[in-house]
Protein backbone atom coordinates (compact mmCIF):
# COMPACT_ATOMS: atom_id res chain seq x y z
CA UNK A 1 0.00 0.00 0.00
CA UNK A 2 1.16 3.50 -0.82
CA UNK A 3 -0.17 6.58 0.96
CA UNK A 4 -1.12 9.71 -0.88
CA UNK A 5 1.00 12.25 1.43
CA UNK A 6 -0.11 15.45 -0.66
CA UNK A 7 -2.94 16.68 -2.86
CA UNK A 8 -3.49 19.25 -4.93
CA UNK A 9 -5.72 20.60 -7.83
CA UNK A 10 -3.61 22.59 -9.70
CA UNK A 11 -5.61 23.25 -12.82
CA UNK A 12 -9.09 22.00 -13.41
CA UNK A 13 -9.62 18.37 -13.53
CA UNK A 14 -5.64 18.00 -13.03
CA UNK A 15 -4.25 16.95 -9.34
CA UNK A 16 -1.01 16.75 -8.55
CA UNK A 17 -0.24 13.63 -6.11
CA UNK A 18 3.06 12.89 -3.66
CA UNK A 19 2.74 9.06 -3.18
CA UNK A 20 5.32 7.72 -0.49
CA UNK A 21 7.16 4.91 -2.68
CA UNK A 22 11.03 4.83 -0.83
CA UNK A 23 11.93 2.24 -3.03
CA UNK A 24 10.58 3.66 -6.41
CA UNK A 25 12.09 7.26 -5.44
CA UNK A 26 15.52 6.07 -4.81
CA UNK A 27 15.86 4.95 -8.24
CA UNK A 28 13.71 7.38 -10.24
CA UNK A 29 15.20 9.03 -13.24
CA UNK A 30 13.68 11.68 -15.46
CA UNK A 31 11.83 9.71 -18.11
CA UNK A 32 10.87 6.99 -16.12
CA UNK A 33 6.93 5.72 -14.99
CA UNK A 34 5.03 4.00 -12.84
CA UNK A 35 2.21 1.65 -13.23
CA UNK A 36 0.05 1.71 -10.33
CA UNK A 37 -3.41 0.09 -9.57
CA UNK A 38 -6.30 1.94 -7.15
CA UNK A 39 -7.43 -1.18 -5.70
CA UNK A 40 -7.96 -4.91 -6.30
CA UNK A 41 -10.31 -4.81 -8.71
CA UNK A 42 -8.92 -1.45 -10.59
CA UNK A 43 -7.22 -1.68 -13.72
CA UNK A 44 -3.54 -0.89 -14.46
CA UNK A 45 -2.40 2.66 -15.98
CA UNK A 46 0.98 4.28 -16.53
CA UNK A 47 1.65 7.61 -15.47
CA UNK A 48 4.96 9.51 -15.51
CA UNK A 49 7.11 10.45 -12.51
CA UNK A 50 6.69 14.24 -12.65
CA UNK A 51 9.22 14.46 -9.83
CA UNK A 52 10.62 12.24 -6.89
CA UNK A 53 12.41 13.03 -3.31
CA UNK A 54 14.70 9.86 -2.19
CA UNK A 55 15.33 11.63 0.86
CA UNK A 56 11.47 11.87 1.79
CA UNK A 57 10.79 8.51 -0.11
CA UNK A 58 7.93 9.99 -2.30
CA UNK A 59 7.46 10.48 -6.09
CA UNK A 60 5.00 13.23 -7.57
CA UNK A 61 2.00 12.29 -9.91
CA UNK A 62 0.05 14.78 -12.02
CA UNK A 63 -2.85 13.34 -14.00
CA UNK A 64 -6.03 14.84 -15.83
CA UNK A 65 -9.42 13.21 -14.49
CA UNK A 66 -10.89 12.15 -18.07
CA UNK A 67 -11.83 8.41 -17.71
CA UNK A 68 -13.62 5.83 -14.83
CA UNK A 69 -9.67 5.41 -13.14
CA UNK A 70 -8.25 8.33 -13.14
CA UNK A 71 -11.43 10.02 -12.03
CA UNK A 72 -11.32 6.95 -9.64
CA UNK A 73 -7.53 8.26 -8.50
CA UNK A 74 -8.61 12.05 -8.43
CA UNK A 75 -11.14 10.87 -5.85
CA UNK A 76 -9.24 9.43 -3.11
CA UNK A 77 -7.70 12.08 -0.29
CA UNK A 78 -4.40 12.93 1.78
CA UNK A 79 -4.07 9.89 3.76
CA UNK A 80 -5.70 7.49 1.24
CA UNK A 81 -3.61 4.56 -0.18
CA UNK A 82 -3.18 3.12 -3.67
CA UNK A 83 -3.51 -0.70 -3.79
CA UNK A 84 -0.26 -1.40 -6.20
CA UNK A 85 2.40 0.98 -7.56
CA UNK A 86 5.17 -0.69 -9.43
CA UNK A 87 8.40 1.19 -11.05
CA UNK A 88 10.58 3.09 -11.91
CA UNK A 89 9.85 1.84 -15.15
CA UNK A 90 10.58 1.98 -18.62
CA UNK A 91 14.78 3.56 -19.76
CA UNK A 92 15.80 6.94 -18.23
CA UNK A 93 16.00 10.01 -20.57
CA UNK A 94 19.40 10.04 -22.17
CA UNK A 95 20.56 13.52 -20.69
CA UNK A 96 23.71 14.49 -21.71
CA UNK A 97 25.07 18.15 -22.98
CA UNK A 98 23.90 18.79 -26.40
CA UNK A 99 23.50 22.51 -26.34
CA UNK A 100 20.75 24.33 -27.12
CA UNK A 101 17.26 21.75 -26.23
CA UNK A 102 13.62 22.85 -26.82
CA UNK A 103 11.71 21.31 -24.42
CA UNK A 104 8.07 21.60 -25.40
CA UNK A 105 4.87 20.28 -23.11
CA UNK A 106 1.35 20.46 -24.20
CA UNK A 107 -1.71 19.82 -21.33
CA UNK A 108 -1.15 17.57 -18.94
CA UNK A 109 2.53 16.57 -20.85
CA UNK A 110 4.24 19.79 -19.41
CA UNK A 111 4.64 17.39 -15.78
CA UNK A 112 6.89 15.29 -17.64
CA UNK A 113 8.68 17.77 -19.08
CA UNK A 114 9.70 19.21 -15.63
CA UNK A 115 11.92 16.63 -14.57
CA UNK A 116 13.73 16.23 -18.24
CA UNK A 117 14.93 20.52 -18.04
CA UNK A 118 16.54 19.57 -14.67
CA UNK A 119 18.17 17.15 -16.00
CA UNK A 120 19.27 18.87 -19.04
CA UNK A 121 20.30 21.94 -17.10
CA UNK A 122 22.47 19.53 -14.78
CA UNK A 123 24.64 18.38 -17.37
CA UNK A 124 25.24 21.82 -19.24
CA UNK A 125 22.96 22.79 -21.51
CA UNK A 126 20.80 25.92 -22.17
CA UNK A 127 17.06 24.97 -22.15
CA UNK A 128 14.28 26.78 -23.81
CA UNK A 129 10.71 25.72 -22.86
CA UNK A 130 7.75 25.60 -24.48
CA UNK A 131 4.53 25.09 -22.61
CA UNK A 132 0.82 25.07 -24.51
CA UNK A 133 -2.75 24.68 -23.20
CA UNK A 134 -5.99 25.49 -24.91
CA UNK A 135 -6.30 28.37 -22.22
CA UNK A 136 -4.68 29.58 -19.83
CA UNK A 137 -6.87 28.04 -16.47
CA UNK A 138 -5.05 24.59 -17.93
CA UNK A 139 -1.52 25.55 -17.89
CA UNK A 140 0.37 24.01 -15.07
CA UNK A 141 3.66 24.20 -13.36
CA UNK A 142 4.41 27.70 -15.22
CA UNK A 143 6.26 29.46 -12.27
CA UNK A 144 8.18 26.15 -12.08
CA UNK A 145 9.33 25.38 -15.22
CA UNK A 146 10.15 29.29 -15.42
CA UNK A 147 12.99 29.11 -12.61
CA UNK A 148 14.58 26.22 -14.04
CA UNK A 149 14.86 27.39 -17.94
CA UNK A 150 17.09 29.72 -19.67
CA UNK A 151 13.96 31.06 -21.47
CA UNK A 152 10.65 29.85 -21.26
CA UNK A 153 7.24 30.31 -23.89
CA UNK A 154 3.75 30.23 -23.44
CA UNK A 155 1.08 29.76 -26.11
CA UNK A 156 -2.46 29.14 -25.50
CA UNK A 157 -5.39 27.74 -28.51
CA UNK A 158 -7.59 30.79 -26.87
CA UNK A 159 -5.09 33.38 -26.86
CA UNK A 160 -6.12 33.74 -23.15
CA UNK A 161 -2.31 33.81 -22.41
CA UNK A 162 1.38 33.56 -24.56
CA UNK A 163 0.76 33.23 -28.01
CA UNK A 164 -2.71 32.76 -29.83
CA UNK A 165 -1.86 29.36 -31.09
CA UNK A 166 0.32 26.55 -30.75
CA UNK A 167 3.45 25.43 -29.41
CA UNK A 168 4.77 24.52 -32.78
CA UNK A 169 4.16 28.58 -34.33
CA UNK A 170 6.74 29.55 -30.89
CA UNK A 171 8.86 26.44 -32.47
CA UNK A 172 9.00 27.89 -35.88
CA UNK A 173 9.44 31.52 -34.78
CA UNK A 174 12.64 30.20 -32.87
CA UNK A 175 13.95 28.28 -35.69
CA UNK A 176 13.33 31.66 -38.23
CA UNK A 177 15.23 34.07 -35.95
CA UNK A 178 18.43 31.85 -36.87
CA UNK A 179 18.38 29.95 -33.07
CA UNK A 180 20.83 27.33 -33.55
CA UNK A 181 18.91 24.20 -31.77
CA UNK A 182 20.77 21.01 -31.52
CA UNK A 183 17.74 18.88 -29.60
CA UNK A 184 13.82 19.17 -29.39
CA UNK A 185 11.84 17.41 -26.90
CA UNK A 186 8.05 17.01 -26.96
CA UNK A 187 5.98 15.17 -24.67
CA UNK A 188 1.47 16.00 -24.83
CA UNK A 189 -1.10 14.97 -27.47
CA UNK A 190 0.03 12.53 -30.13
CA UNK A 191 -0.86 15.10 -32.57
CA UNK A 192 0.96 17.70 -30.66
CA UNK A 193 3.60 15.99 -30.87
CA UNK A 194 3.32 14.48 -34.48
CA UNK A 195 2.99 18.55 -35.52
CA UNK A 196 6.20 19.20 -33.78
CA UNK A 197 8.04 16.57 -35.42
CA UNK A 198 6.75 17.76 -38.87
CA UNK A 199 8.23 20.90 -38.21
CA UNK A 200 11.70 19.84 -37.26
CA UNK A 201 11.80 17.13 -40.14
CA UNK A 202 12.20 19.90 -42.40
CA UNK A 203 15.17 21.35 -40.40
CA UNK A 204 16.96 17.93 -39.75
CA UNK A 205 16.53 19.01 -36.12
CA UNK A 206 17.22 15.92 -34.19
CA UNK A 207 13.71 15.29 -32.27
CA UNK A 208 12.56 12.38 -29.01
CA UNK A 209 9.01 12.10 -28.39
CA UNK A 210 7.91 10.57 -25.11
CA UNK A 211 4.77 8.04 -26.24
CA UNK A 212 2.04 6.87 -23.75
CA UNK A 213 0.01 4.45 -25.73
CA UNK A 214 -2.39 1.73 -23.92
CA UNK A 215 -0.27 -0.04 -21.56
CA UNK A 216 -1.10 -3.05 -19.31
CA UNK A 217 1.97 -4.67 -17.71
CA UNK A 218 4.67 -2.30 -18.37
CA UNK A 219 7.03 -5.14 -18.86
CA UNK A 220 7.11 -5.74 -22.31
CA UNK A 221 5.30 -9.25 -21.90
CA UNK A 222 1.43 -8.57 -23.03
CA UNK A 223 2.40 -6.12 -26.29
CA UNK A 224 -0.63 -3.82 -25.77
CA UNK A 225 1.65 -0.84 -26.09
CA UNK A 226 3.83 -1.75 -29.19
CA UNK A 227 4.45 0.91 -31.40
CA UNK A 228 6.16 1.41 -35.10
CA UNK A 229 9.62 2.97 -35.31
CA UNK A 230 11.28 3.22 -38.92
CA UNK A 231 9.45 0.26 -39.79
CA UNK A 232 9.65 -2.03 -37.06
CA UNK A 233 7.38 -3.10 -33.62
CA UNK A 234 8.95 -1.75 -30.69
CA UNK A 235 7.68 -1.80 -27.17
CA UNK A 236 6.87 1.55 -25.22
CA UNK A 237 7.09 -0.08 -21.88
CA UNK A 238 10.59 -1.38 -22.51
CA UNK A 239 12.25 -0.38 -25.54
CA UNK A 240 10.74 3.28 -24.84
CA UNK A 241 8.91 5.63 -23.65
CA UNK A 242 11.51 7.72 -25.68
CA UNK A 243 12.01 7.16 -29.36
CA UNK A 244 13.36 9.61 -32.61
CA UNK A 245 10.14 11.54 -33.55
CA UNK A 246 10.99 11.20 -37.09
CA UNK A 247 10.99 7.49 -37.24
CA UNK A 248 7.37 7.43 -35.70
CA UNK A 249 4.36 6.02 -37.24
CA UNK A 250 2.29 8.71 -35.60
CA UNK A 251 -0.99 8.06 -37.99
CA UNK A 252 -0.97 4.11 -36.81
CA UNK A 253 -0.50 5.23 -32.90
CA UNK A 254 -3.14 7.32 -33.10
CA UNK A 255 -5.84 5.17 -34.25
CA UNK A 256 -4.78 2.49 -31.81
CA UNK A 257 -5.91 5.05 -29.27
CA UNK A 258 -8.92 5.43 -30.56
CA UNK A 259 -9.45 1.16 -30.19
CA UNK A 260 -11.53 1.53 -26.40
CA UNK A 261 -13.27 4.59 -26.38
CA UNK A 262 -16.37 3.22 -26.13
CA UNK A 263 -15.69 0.71 -23.48
CA UNK A 264 -13.96 3.57 -21.76
CA UNK A 265 -17.26 5.59 -21.84
CA UNK A 266 -18.97 2.66 -20.79
CA UNK A 267 -16.64 2.30 -17.90
CA UNK A 268 -17.12 6.11 -16.75
CA UNK A 269 -21.05 5.81 -17.04
CA UNK A 270 -21.03 2.94 -14.76
CA UNK A 271 -18.47 4.50 -12.30
CA UNK A 272 -20.49 7.86 -12.06
CA UNK A 273 -23.64 5.51 -11.55
CA UNK A 274 -21.99 3.67 -8.85
CA UNK A 275 -21.35 6.88 -7.28
CA UNK A 276 -24.42 8.28 -7.45
CA UNK A 277 -26.30 5.45 -5.66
Amino acid sequence: MHKIITKKEIAPAVKLFEIKAPLVAKKARAGQFVVLRIDEKGERIPLTISDFDAQRGSITIIFREVGKTTKQLGSLNEGDCIADLVGPLGNAMESKKYGTVVCIGGGVGIAPIYLKIKAFKKAGNEVISIIGARCKELLILEEEIRKISDELYIATDDGSKGHHGFVTDVLQELIDAQKNIDLVLAVGPVVMMKAVSNVTKRYDIKTIVSLNPIMIDGTGMCGACRVTIDGKSRFACVDGPEFDAHLVDFEELMNRQQIYLDKEEVALQKFGEHKCH
